[in-house]
């Protein structure tokens, strides 16, 4: 437990629940990619999940938990560093580092945004879009239509703007949290460390590139 309230710990903790989210964000991109396949292959997609709630469920509460983790972790660390520099620097250290760097803790709020809304919107099916943007939503057997869900959520232009900039939100807090999380977790060979470098930026310009055509697709086909 002390080394969990430790700088170190809760750096680990971070690493450990950013690697979830991690994992997550992948198999859901790879998964909604299915859209380009057509209506009835990502019917069948999402009705072979919920035809599983335990798994589904299951996936639900371990990521809500790595959330929960992870925003604590970054509350804790931030007060750390508060309290171990009350007075502020003369010079902004961080103007030499990365755009991704820079905006991680704006990032992390427009992400948190982006999560309650993205929930409301095509989870639990919230208010959250004009009346007739989900109207005829639904299957002959009564199921929601999740791809024409996606296709009239993505032709509300207001919707589809705010899912890119999380998106291209997403991608930069992606790019500097897995390089970061590889040195949290102790890769601190150069050859490893400049290795995990290039794979959270490919990581991250491969979500948004992928998540962003889901969206561009639905703004002009739906």
């Amino acid at each position: 437990m002390r080394l969990f309230q430790s700088t170190i710990g809760l750096k680990i903790l971070m690493a450990l629940s950013g690697l979830v989210g991690v994992g997550f964000v992948i198999g859901h991109m790879l998964g909604n990619l299915q859209i380009f396949m057509g209506a009835d292959t990502l019917n069948a997609y999402a009705a072979a999940l919920h035809a599983n709630a335990a798994l589904l469920w299951g996936a639900r509460v371990v990521l809500l938990g790595a959330i929960a983790v992870h925003i604590t972790t970054a509350i804790k660390l931030t007060a750390k560093m508060g309290k171990a520099r009350p007075v502020k620097y003369g010079q902004k250290g961080w103007l030499g580092a990365s755009y991704a760097t820079r905006t991680m803790r704006m990032g992390g709020f427009i992400l948190l945004a982006f999560i309650i809304y993205h929930l409301a919107h095509l989870t639990l099916g919230a208010p959250v879009l004009p009346a007739d943007k989900v109207a005829n939503n639904m299957l002959a057997d009564g199921g929601v239509d999740v791809y024409k869900n996606v296709m009239n959520g993505f032709s509300f232009i207001p919707t589809a703007l705010f899912y890119i900039v999380a998106q291209v939100m997403l991608g930069l807090h992606l790019t500097h949290g897995i390089h970061s999380m590889s040195r949290s977790l102790g890769i601190s060979n150069p050859v490893w460390t400049e290795r995990a470098a290039k794979a959270a930026v490919a990581t991250g310009i491969g979500i948004t590139v992928g998540n962003i055509a889901i969206v561009l697709f639905g703004m002009i086909a739906g």
